[in-house]
């Protein structure tokens, strides 16, 4: 059986695969042919029917949202019905592949993902010389809409599926399954199980359009007596299981591998998208921040300032960061202008920086500190305490403050910094401050 390796590094295939069947929506025979793919192509489908053939691939940007199924598009060209396919590459850590298909719509086949995963599983996977790229759920990100949420929290070296699925009316329906996704629990928990739709629900669909090429074979219809019309349930819960394989094909838009906690309820292909967009968002900004956390010690400017720091106008009074060195000390400046609001009333007449506003840059520049410290894109540093403080000099309009910490202590919930604030190099304020560290959420 494959396995996805240690390393974590970028996967294909070894060989060709090729599928052909009915899509479930359609009706509409299609030949697939998926071909191994060099490291950093991702997973691209390729319409052989256009002329030329057309590409389209697997991203946020090219989702088309389609009732009851997952789908892609470039241009005039898309793909659908992906998502029993896509979870199979999910879970073995495939993230590059080409894909070949004479159609609109991947092939059904038996409704679940089971025939995928074998004839990937025949042919073998092999790791790349890249490394893959890892979205882990630092903070928790959640959606939810018309009765359905999703859910991630952070959960280190784990990824962790758990379903509830609800249906209420005339056949009220509630499960629930829990698994650590892995290739085996899939394998044996997840890949077998079979979309599913109510009978009373299939002449709507057939109206949409939809459902063209579904049967009791490749579907699970339940019945308003809640048996399976012409067939036997693969588990006594498939239902819920199939929406576990969709999460799954709908994630793997995301061309990571996951590290969480996600906890669904009632959630659906739209849903799943939603999410997907939300993680990246989340994920992008903790990236973003985590590059100044282990930036250069030459300096940081305003835009990577407001990346540690919450504090917005009128009350971010830090203009850039000269230098700056982990567990050890920052300098930073404050431009102080006659623009300043506190200026109008502090002092009509004879412009004053108030001290309590110098204290305050101070303990800016100390919590990036903090930050870079910690290197935790998920802290904040609140003043705990303020000693020794001392105000030396006045400061006015046309002064630029120079501002230095030195981290005194450090704990995982606690800081401690001394704190300076000079013009043109003698001091004008000073102080011991103290932090508490907590998390920003």
């Amino acid at each position: 059986m494959t396995t996805v390796a240690d390393s974590w590094m970028q996967r294909t295939i070894n060989g060709e695969v090729r599928f052909s069947g009915t899509g479930l929506h359609t009706g509409v025979e299609t030949n697939l042919r998926l071909l191994p793919a060099d490291s950093g192509t991702g997973v691209v489908f390729v319409r052989t029917d256009f002329d030329p053939p057309a590409r389209v691939p697997l991203c946020l940007e090219n989702r088309r949202d389609h009732a009851r199924r997952t789908t892609f598009a470039a241009g005039d060209a898309e793909v659908q019905t992906v998502e029993h396919l896509t979870a199979v590459l999910h879970v073995l850590g495939i993230q590059n592949l080409i894909i070949e298909i004479d159609g609109s719509e991947v092939p059904g086949l038996d409704g679940s993902a089971i025939e995928f995963l074998d004839a990937i599983e025949s042919v073998g996977t092999c790791e790349q010389d890249l490394r893959s790229r890892t979205l882990a759920v630092k903070k928790a990100v959640g959606v939810n809409g018309d009765g359905s949420s999703l859910v991630g929290l952070p959960s280190p070296g784990h990824f962790r599926l758990s379903y509830t699925l609800h249906y209420e009316g005339e056949q009220p329906l509630t499960q629930y399954c829990s698994f650590e996704i892995t290739p085996d629990t899939f394998r044996r928990e997840i890949a077998p199980a079979r979309t599913f739709v109510f009978q009373k629900e299939v002449d709507d669909l057939k109206a949409q359009g939809l459902g063209r090429g579904a049967s009791s074979e490749n579907t699970v219809v339940i019945t308003p007596d809640g048996s399976v019309l012409d067939n036997e349930l693969r588990f006594p819960d498939e239902q819920v299981r199939h929406k576990m394989l969709d999460f799954l094909g709908d994630l793997f838009v995301l061309r990571s591998r996951l590290e969480g906690n996600f906890i669904a309820h009632r959630s659906g292909h739209f849903l799943n998208a939603e999410f997907a967009q939300a993680l990246s968002d989340s994920h992008s900004r903790e990236r973003e921040i985590e590059d100044v956390l282990i930036g250069s010690r030459g300096g940081l400017d305003i835009r990577d300032i407001q990346k540690l720091l919450p504090h917005r106008f009128p009350f971010l009074l830090v203009d850039r960061i000269l230098e700056i060195e982990e567990n050890v000390r920052a300098v930073g400046l404050k431009n102080v202008t006659f623009n300043e609001e506190f200026f109008q009333g502090h002092f009509p007449g004879q412009p004053v920086m108030p001290g309590v506003l110098q204290i305050e840059a101070m303990a800016q520049l100390a919590g990036i500190l903090l930050m870079r410290s910690t290197a935790d894109v998920n802290k904040l540093a609140y003043i705990l305490s303020i000693d020794n403080a001392k105000f030396r000099k006045t400061v006015v309009p046309g002064d630029q403050l120079i501002l230095e910490a030195e981290l005194k202590k450090l704990r995982s919930n606690s800081g401690e910094v001394q704190a300076r604030a000079a013009v043109d190099g003698k001091t004008v304020a000073e102080a011991l401050i103290r932090f508490m560290i907590v998390d920003a959420y």
